[in-house]
Parts: structure tokens; C-alpha cells; sequence
């Protein structure tokens, strides 16, 4: 079942109708007890996040980097290029932009200890 099915399914539930023939639900039907009416409106609210975010996901997100783009990024870093700049003209978001830093050794994981502080240098943070 695809997400524009289960919104209309749960839509039809939440509103007291049968989704297939959109006739009043039996007036004992559990889908119109006011926790499961709740339920349903909040499930159809979290599935339209949902199709919102893929909406609005850069066209790049989750296909894999060439050795080119992995270049490209490390020289705009290099050469300051802003995060927000670099994301937009690679269509990925920021968060995968830092993570292949981090991948490609470029840039250390956000939290995570120095390579002086691992070996003992500086105090780790708690």
C-alpha cells in the first residue's frame, strides 16, 4: 500500500466512513470511538510529515557520491565555501555534506574526540 492510499484510508476512517464505498461506518464500529478518531488523525498527521519530507528532499539524497563530488566538496570546504551553499549546489542536505566529510577524514564527527584527545593529550569533555 503507498502513502497516498493509507491517507485516504485514514481519512475516510477518521471522518466515520468505510474508505471503499465512503458510506457511514456501523454506529458500533470501533473507528468511531473518540481514542481511535484521535489515533487515526494523528497517524494521518505523522504519514503527510512524512510524504512532506520526501517532498522536499534534495534530489541527490540517498544516491551514492562519485570520487568527482567527493573532490568537489573537499575543495569548497577548502576554500570556505558555507555548508548551506555547498548542500544546495550538490542538491543533498547539509547532514549527509558532514557525514561524507567525516567519512572521507576531512573533518571530525561532531562530539566525537580529537585524535590528540584519543591519544591522551587533551581531557575529553563529558
Amino acid at each position: 500500500m503507498e502513502n497516498q492510499e493509507a491517507v485516504q484510508v485514514m481519512r475516510s476512517l477518521a471522518r466515520g466512513l468505510d474508505p471503499d464505498s465512503e458510506k457511514p461506518l456501523e454506529p458500533g464500529s470501533i473507528c468511531l470511538r473518540p481514542k481511535v478518531v484521535k489515533t487515526l488523525n494523528r497517524a494521518l498527521g505523522a504519514l503527510l510529515q512524512v510524504e512532506q519530507r520526501e517532498r522536499e528532499k534534495p534530489t541527490n539524497a540517498g544516491r551514492y557520491w562519485s570520487r568527482a563530488e567527493d573532490a568537489q566538496i573537499c575543495d569548497e570546504v577548502r576554500r570556505g565555501v558555507d555548508l548551506h551553499e555547498i548542500a544546495k549546489t550538490h542538491n543533498r542536505t547539509i547532514g549527509s555534506i558532514i557525514v561524507r566529510l567525516v567519512k572521507l577524514g576531512k573533518i571530525t564527527a561532531p562530539g566525537a574526540p580529537s585524535a590528540d584527545a584519543a591519544q591522551g593529550n587533551i581531557p575529553l569533555s563529558s
